[in-house]
């Protein structure tokens, strides 16, 4: 099989550390609040596809540095020059930032958030795009496109936020621009929970943990159906997971815990 170790990886526009098989993901331009540029949204899409094929990666934290989770496409590096690209520039950059989420959502690993200040922009797409979120009292959420001239159809937002947070909640934010609170998050189903400043990585990161200990196959296929079946009928949906837990059945993961059980033991789960 096709491997590749993350560890060994080394990426030029963020911070990578990989330990007890997580991976974490930390923007670190806090002096501007940890916008993206061109070679940072291709460099986050390029980790997330090769993570397909990384064996000591179980689990993804994303987050960023000096209070801020990410404020968005850097206003001088991107914005300023897509006013001049041409439409096929244009269009290679928005499927290019379209890929960075496909690549988040289809990667096998958990993708946890850790979102404190501004998540704003295409720093909103990305906690969006994970699985779970975690935020501080001060995460400020906003999918301010419309702020600048744009729709609110940016990067999956459309199919993806109103599934998590309704239809109507997820018109208005896309429409306005407005900021989110923590609070509204934690109530509206975005956030799965609030936790002071100084513990919301580490919160994060020991829940990778926890689910980098578990079957990371069965994992895989939990996210892979949870993306899948957001366009089947029930009836499609019911043949998906049947065909999926049918396989889940043939992992060694799925007898160690039959073994483990009946010596009255915790499994010990090794990914396959």
């Amino acid at each position: 099989m096709y491997t590749l170790k993350a560890a060994d990886w080394q990426p030029k526009h963020f911070k990578w550390q990989v330990a007890e098989r997580v991976a974490t993901i930390t923007l670190n331009r806090p002096e501007r609040k940890n916008p993206l540029t061109f070679e940072s949204y291709a460099e986050l899409r390029d980790t997330f596809h090769r993570l397909n094929h990384a064996d000591d990666v179980r689990a993804v934290v994303f987050t960023g540095e000096g209070g801020n989770f990410c404020s968005g496409g850097d206003v001088h590096e991107i914005i300023g020059p897509l006013t001049k690209m041409d439409m096929t520039g244009l269009m290679a950059f928005t499927r290019m930032t379209g890929s960075l989420v496909r690549e988040m959502r289809t990667c096998p690993q958990p993708i946890i958030a850790a979102v404190d200040g501004v998540c704003a922009g295409a720093g909103a797409i990305i906690s969006m795009a994970s699985d779970l979120r975690y935020a501080t009292p001060e995460a400020k959420t906003a999918f301010l496109f419309v702020r600048v001239g744009l729709a609110g159809c940016d990067m999956g937002a459309c199919a993806i936020l109103p599934r998590i947070i309704g239809q109507g909640r997820a018109s208005e934010l896309l429409y306005t621009g407005r900021s989110m609170s923590a609070q509204e998050g934690l109530a509206w189903g975005f956030f799965n929970q609030i936790l002071p400043n100084d513990k919301v990585v580490a919160h994060a990161q020991e829940m990778a943990k926890t689910l980098a200990e578990g079957p990371a196959f069965a994992h895989a296929m939990t996210k892979k159906c949870l993306h899948q079946e957001w366009n089947q009928s029930i009836e499609q949906a019911l043949e998906t997971e049947a065909e999926a837990q049918a396989i889940c059945m043939q992992t060694g993961d799925f007898a160690r815990a039959y073994d483990a059980f009946v010596a009255k033991q915790k499994p010990k789960f090794e990914g396959n």
